[in-house]
């Protein structure tokens, strides 16, 4: 929980270095938090319009920018620019590839974004 709560901390930290550890354990935690508000909506039936979940939708905008800044992060960890998320617009290969990006190991050391962060005890 310490990692997603540092991510919600740092919600406009664009510039930095975001560790593997980092980055998907706050996925993990999102995903959770995501699949217990669902189940939530679908219990108490709280809907903001049509079918479009209450507590979902307000998760999903509270979360949107620090998913943003540690996603931005992480491919400045693995030393690309955050450019890279262009090939999101491209269905399915841009998403593959930015996955792979994701997970693959930052750089050691310092590179142009900074102090590898695994250098700090946490």
């Amino acid at each position: 929980m310490d990692w997603y709560l540092k991510v919600i901390r740092n919600y406009l930290g664009f510039s930095g270095r975001a560790r593997r550890k980092e980055y998907w354990m706050f996925i993990l935690v999102n995903l959770i938090l995501s699949a217990v508000l669902g189940i939530i909506d679908n219990i108490t039936g709280m809907k903001i319009s049509g079918d479009q979940p209450l507590l979902t939708t307000l998760y999903g905008l509270f979360i949107f920018l620090p998913y943003w800044a540690v996603l931005f992060r992480r491919l400045h960890d693995t030393d690309r620019s955050a450019w890279w998320l262009l090939l999101l617009i491209i269905p399915v290969v841009g998403w593959l590839i930015i996955f792979v990006f994701s997970c693959q190991a930052g750089t050691s050391g310092d590179n142009r974004y900074g102090p590898s962060p695994k250098d700090y005890a946490y």
